[in-house]
């Protein structure tokens, strides 16, 4: 700006002294809004307490794993599995008896039992098939079987082993080995073949003590 007179040097003094008062209004705002800041956070400070740091986010504390929990029905079922271990050297042919068709009674129990149990007095509450089996699958399914139905209170079952048709030489080699499982099982008081129309030779109708 060209100054030619007093005047006009007095209105660039005036400009001057604005523009200072405006530079110092802004400075003292600028110390004022910091001034809040540091109050502000002072007042966090003070109620939040002592801060720590926090733990790195890239390391994990991994607590020791919990031990397995002992699943002790699985525990007492193997436990009952070998205590039901069957045998196949077991020789029962001498245990049954073979009047009006082949029949088994523990000793003590009266031929009253396996004559009502042929004639159908107690009904068949539940089977097993065991066609198509192998000799150790058919085993460890009648020992199941017989358990599982002791323990929830059946009586009367039938187990199908078949008549040995489709067998080498026709031979029913799972027929004689079922009689020396069942009577291994404490479970069974006595069996009786099957009527012919509930599988006859290929059948057995059995009898368990009642469950506890």
């Amino acid at each position: 700006m060209k100054i030619n007179s007093l005047q006009d040097l007095k209105q660039v003094q005036k400009k001057l002294a604005e523009a200072h008062a405006l530079a110092q209004a802004q400075a003292e705002a600028l110390a004022a809004a910091a001034r809040q800041r540091e109050a502000e956070s002072n007042l966090f400070a003070r109620a939040v307490g002592v801060v720590k740091r926090m733990p790195d986010p890239d390391q994990v504390s991994m607590a020791p794993a919990a031990p397995a929990p002992v699943a002790l029905q699985r525990q007492k079922d193997e436990e009952a599995v070998l205590r039901d271990a069957l045998s196949d050297e077991f020789d029962a042919s001498t245990l049954l008896d073979t009047d009006e068709a082949l029949s088994f009674r523990r000793p003590g129990i009266g031929r009253d039992v396996t004559h009502k149990l042929r004639k159908g007095d107690w009904s068949i509450q539940r089977e097993i098939d065991l066609h198509g089996l192998r000799s150790d699958e058919a085993r460890l399914a009648l020992a199941e079987f017989i358990r599982m139905a002791h323990r929830q209170g059946l009586r009367c079952l039938r187990v199908v082993h078949g008549k040995g048709l489709g067998s080498p030489g026709k031979t029913p080699v799972l027929k004689s080995k079922v009689h020396s499982w069942l009577v291994q099982k404490n479970q069974v008081m006595a069996f009786v073949q099957a009527k012919p129309a509930e599988g006859g030779a290929g059948a057995l109708v059995v009898l368990l003590k009642p469950g506890n």
